[in-house]
């Protein structure tokens, strides 16, 4: 299946609502996708189009152009899809202004931009004439908004699409399923998400899925943690968590963890820490 092949899915009772709904569907489909690890040239353009856009146009109403790019120091991609998606749905003036700003934000300096990006001009000078000149098109777009309204065009855009799918809820899961079950490297990608998890994961996370893996049980969901855990006559943070096995409770002194069961306090698994703060099996 060639990228182009690919259709625009959207569910079926934000299809029958608002144009902000249908905008809205669009963007809950295409991060479901990005969550179930499909890369971008497997999901539809269109459906890029319309989901950076939208994108763009939420920065840009929390912070201007400055937010926008803030949100995303690596450009490139991205403002290639919001250039084809307002070209696509006929905004014509906003990506006439979309080429303006950015153009004007590539050409200032490095502290011009610094000082775009944090909003903290130094009172007793003046701002530069690059910096005032974003300052009035990040006002422009906001007047712009109110004659080319960008969320009744990005709607307009996703219904016109001749290839598209409007599914409920369940056919939506399962259509999302049959093109995550045709990824050919899906282990993989699966194995450098896991990975990338647990680099930007808290360190009792962490620990609770190393028992979880000592004790051979899939961790499911942690639910809270408990700072009055009473444990050997002690008050003591404990973290509360849940697997395929049941509910159980993880705690910590300064050389090991353990996982207990919180009605039998029977200890399931136990790590130990090491110096390195890798974990060993107890």
């Amino acid at each position: 299946m060639t990228t182009n092949e690919y259709p625009v899915v959207l569910n079926k009772a934000a299809f029958e609502a608002g144009n902000g709904d249908v905008v809205d569907s669009n963007v809950n489909v295409v991060n479901e996708m990005y969550a179930e690890l499909l890369n971008s040239d497997e999901i539809a353009p269109a459906a890029l189009n319309s989901y950076f856009v939208d994108f763009y146009l939420t920065q840009a109403l929390a912070g201007g152009f400055a937010q926008y790019v803030f949100t995303v120091p690596e450009r490139e991609d991205v403002d290639a899809f919001v250039r084809a998606g307002l070209e696509g749905m006929g905004a014509a003036r906003h990506l006439e202004l979309f080429n303006r700003t950015a153009a004007a934000f590539d050409a200032l300096s490095e502290d011009e931009a610094e000082a775009y990006l944090d909003g903290e001009l130094d009172e007793s000078e003046p701002a530069s004439a690059s910096v005032a000149l974003l300052d009035e098109l990040d006002g422009e777009f906001e007047a712009l908004l109110e004659e080319e309204d960008i969320v009744d065009l990005n709607a307009a855009y996703l219904r016109s699409q001749p290839e598209l799918l409007v599914l409920n809820d369940e056919d939506l899961e399962a259509h999302i399923a049959e093109r995550v079950a045709l990824i050919p490297d899906l282990d993989e990608r699966q194995a450098e998400a896991k990975e990338e998890a647990l680099a930007n994961a808290p360190e009792f996370e962490v620990i609770i899925r190393e028992l979880c893996d000592v004790a051979g049980y899939t961790l499911e969901k942690i639910t809270m943690g408990d700072p009055n855990y009473q444990h050997d006559g002690e008050t003591i943070l404990a973290w509360h968590f849940s697997t395929d096995h049941g509910d159980f409770i993880m705690i910590e002194d300064e050389d090991e963890a353990f996982m207990i069961h919180p009605e039998t306090k029977e200890i399931i698994a136990a790590v130990e820490f090491e110096e390195s703060d890798e974990f060993v099996e107890a």
